[in-house]
């Protein structure tokens, strides 16, 4: 990645490649803002994603911006963090506008938080949908029917994938096979075809639950369900567009409130509908990764 350079009102900062930087600073960034991830965390998105980070003339680091590849034509963009003295004077558009340089032509999806709305909507991007991020110490629940979800191995990843990208829009591929080395995996089939699928990974403070895909909510539920069995009293989150329904109700009763809202906003095409009997994205794999 090209260097580029912005001047402050009293400082100058410089853009370095966010894989060159060590990995705990990051995390040191993150915690500022009060965000959950680990140094794992950071380690996985940079695996999977690009970015930068912006740093004072003493190295310090202010601010860092990600996107994530899903085929050629798509990305989404994440890890936006500036910090407030470079947010006043126009540093997070600065940022924006880089990252949005080297994605070039995509279509793009991001997750918004109340303080970078504006700047988005400024930038074309427009509002699709909330985000529920639901999360708490697992409880026991009733669960679903426990015999019809599988184990999906690694080797079952194209199938998976091509499952992901019908209710994604984009071919998502490379992040399903690192994911696989991170999640448990599991599905429901429907005529001997992959109709669901979900994942569990540590994330954060505990675990995170998803993506979920499924072509109803009661498939989600079941799915969810599975995933939480043996997680009773762990810290578990889900995000999810879900604004009520059998999935919200189910994960309220299985201790996981809504904490916060963020908002889904996408530029250059709308983001799918999730609608019964077709392949629907019911939780996110991450704010960062749609």
């Amino acid at each position: 990645m090209s260097q580029s350079t912005m001047r402050l009102q009293s400082f100058d900062l410089a853009s370095q490649d966010i894989a060159s930087v060590d990995v705990e600073w990051l995390h040191g960034l993150s915690l500022g803002v009060e965000w959950p991830h680990r140094a794992a965390d950071w380690d996985f998105l940079r695996e999977v994603g690009h970015g930068f980070v912006a740093l004072d003339e003493i190295g310090r680091i202010f601010s860092s911006a990600m996107w994530f590849p899903c085929g050629a034509d798509c990305a989404t963009i994440g890890m936006v963090i500036t910090s407030p003295r470079v947010q006043t004077h126009g540093g997070g558009r600065w940022m924006m506008e880089v990252i949005l340089r080297q994605c070039g032509e995509r279509r793009l999806i991001l997750n918004a938080t109340r303080a970078a709305y504006s700047l988005y909507l400024s930038l074309g991007f427009v509002p699709q949908a909330t985000v529920y991020q639901c999360q708490g110490y697992a409880r026991p629940v009733m669960p679903g029917d426990a015999g019809a979800v599988e184990t999906i191995p690694a080797t079952g990843i194209p199938e998976v994938a091509a499952l992901d990208a019908a209710a994604f829009g984009a071919d998502r591929s490379a992040l399903m096979a690192r994911l696989a080395g991170v999640a448990e995996i599991r599905g429901l089939r429907r005529g001997g075809r992959l109709a669901a699928y979900a994942m569990r990974r540590p994330f954060g403070r505990g675990i995170v639950i998803g993506p979920v895909v499924a072509e109803s909510e009661d498939e989600a539920v079941q799915l969810v369900a599975a995933l939480l069995d043996g997680l009773d009293g762990q810290f578990v989150r889900v995000d999810t567009r879900q604004a009520g329904g059998v999935l919200r109700t189910f994960l309220h009763a299985a201790g996981l409130t809504l904490h916060d809202t963020v908002t889904t906003m996408t530029r250059g095409a709308p983001l799918p509908k999730v609608e019964p009997g077709a392949p629907g994205t019911y939780a996110l794999a991450a704010h960062a990764l749609s």
